[in-house]
């Protein structure tokens, strides 16, 4: 079995339609050292251009993914990692070599000699070598008819490799289809499409990244401060400079970070964790401002509205907290029947819109209503992505995991359905920009893209590929010209899809000069 062995490893290394890795001009950088961080969080500036990379990141983009040994509780949604081509195939050849069962399955196929025929086998082998260049036509009819009557049955197949699989019962439904029916959305492409860049702008490698769909572990501040939660500790990343800081990290090794959010200032960060408790974090000073409870489980989500926090727990429930007061807890809205996994607040500062696990998304009215106003039932899979237009009010757009795949946009205001499309792949979440009047989508399995959409027409403008596994989270520059794609890849990569328009750029010169104290205050 050496040769089979040799010719593998002969095939695999010839191979034309592999990865190619090489360097590029994307600015790569790690928000993780090699070695812990301390909980004082000093400065660690380690922006590097790509001819600059160490080592060991530049082993990051070839070695397979690790697992992350998380306590985290493994998501029901599939996803495909990436691993290096080949090598399972000529391990489970050497094993066999060397007398060992493979673990990868069979390497040849067996026949089913009960349901083989063998002597028709045989004849054939025999007549084929037969010359019929010299036979009339009227004894090849002859030979073909006496052929027909005395071999009937369908004999394209003479080997049989397995029995025929025994029929479904009536009104079966095979939840696993969804994964061989998976594929790129069939929407029209959008007419005189602009151009979108293809590549990221930058790189920001993401150790120990919790490959979990329903948790929100990235958030990017108003004051350019991006937020990302690795297992236990979470991270500060300034883009402005490119400068690192680690906030806090958890003591124990079971608990886990499991969502962030910043306010809408930018100065306070609220960190929820895998024991339902969420934490506010005053980032200037690296302290912490408070703890305050109210879950029974982990807390996936969190949204502000002004003084108001709204988490969403896997108990469930959306607590809401009045961070100004002792006792924070001054609503709790149980209407979801599992995890809540979505959670945004309307422009309007009243409606309340969470999606859960359960494929349910309720609108909630902050105005002391413990019950929602309104159900949303049209979704077959979770709900994480649940976003509302910025430029419409009442306009709500939600999207499906990976049973549904399904974008759909409501008016709150009638509850009609104004747009459907099916993706053809898992939806993590949404994101709006107000210029172009467009949206994007981050997706899963199984071509784990960015997709750019023009609105209301949801027809397509671009798809952004790089990723090799999920993308969980997406989140919008200050500026609204960026979007972070946090992905299962490890990776976090910028993506430059809504520059800012001449029209504006040209409103900005003429403008009269603005106070530095006002620049100060935005």
């Amino acid at each position: 079995m050496s040769h089979f062995a040799f010719e593998q490893q002969l095939s695999e290394a010839v191979r034309m339609d592999s990865s190619l890795h090489l360097s590029s001009s994307i600015r790569r950088q790690s928000l993780k050292p090699s070695n812990r961080l301390n909980a004082s969080g000093a400065n660690l500036n380690r922006s590097r251009s790509a001819s600059r990379l160490s080592p060991s990141l530049l082993c990051h983009a070839t070695k397979p993914l690790c697992r992350s040994k998380s306590p985290a509780r493994r998501s029901k949604t599939p996803t495909r990692l990436s691993s290096t081509s080949g090598i399972g195939n000529i391990s489970n050849i050497s094993n066999q070599a060397n007398g060992k069962k493979s673990q990868g399955g069979a390497d040849r196929f067996i026949p089913n000699r009960s349901t083989t025929d063998m002597e028709f086998a045989q004849h054939s082998l025999i007549t084929d070598n037969e010359d019929t260049d010299s036979m009339s036509a009227s004894d090849l009819e002859k030979r073909k008819m006496m052929e027909e009557n005395l071999n009937p049955g369908d004999h394209s197949r003479i080997l049989s490799f397995k029995a025929k699989a025994p029929a479904a019962k009536e009104g079966h439904l095979n939840n696993m289809k969804v994964l061989y029916s998976t594929g790129k959305p069939a929407a029209p492409k959008a007419a005189n499409t602009r151009t979108v860049p293809s590549t990221p702008e930058k790189i920001l490698d993401a150790p120990d990244m919790l490959n979990d769909f329903y948790l929100h572990l990235m958030d990017w501040s108003s004051l350019n401060h991006m937020a990302v939660a690795l297992s236990a500790g979470v991270y500060i990343w300034n883009a402005a400079d490119g400068s690192i800081i680690q906030l806090c990290q958890r003591e124990v090794e079971e608990e886990y970070v499991s969502s962030v959010a910043w306010i809408k200032q930018g100065n306070v960060l609220g960190v929820g964790d895998s024991q339902g408790t969420v934490q506010l974090w005053d980032v200037a000073s690296s302290k912490l401002i408070r703890s305050m409870g109210g879950h029974s489980d982990r807390v996936g989500c969190l949204d502000w509205n002004q003084h108001i926090l709204a988490s969403g727990g896997r108990d469930g429930a959306v607590v809401l907290h009045d961070v100004r007061v002792a006792q924070h807890m001054v609503g709790r809205l149980e209407g979801h029947q599992q995890e809540v996994c979505g959670l945004t607040w309307a422009a309007d500062g009243r409606t309340l819109a969470s999606g859960g696990n359960d494929n349910c998304v309720q609108l909630w009215d902050w105005g002391g209503r413990d019950t929602p106003l309104h159900t949303i039932t049209a979704h077959q899979s979770a709900v994480k992505a649940v976003s509302w237009c910025p430029w419409q009010a009442g306009v709500l757009a939600t999207a499906g995991g990976t049973v549904d795949r399904t974008i759909r946009v409501w008016n709150t205001a009638t509850m009609t359905q104004l747009q459907s499309l099916d993706t053809g792949s898992q939806v993590s979440s949404i994101a709006w920009n107000t210029e172009y009047k467009e949206m994007v989508t981050g997706h899963g399995f199984s071509h784990n893209q960015l997709t750019v959409w023009r609105y209301p027409s949801m027809t397509k403008v671009a798809d952004l590929t790089g990723h090799t596994s999920r993308v969980l989270l997406l989140a919008t520059s200050p500026d609204g010209s960026t979007v972070a794609s946090v992905a299962a890849d490890e990776t976090i990569r910028l993506w430059k899809i809504w520059p800012g328009m001449k029209e504006k750029k040209v409103s900005k010169t003429k403008s009269h000069p603005v106070s530095m104290l006002t620049q100060s205050i935005r």
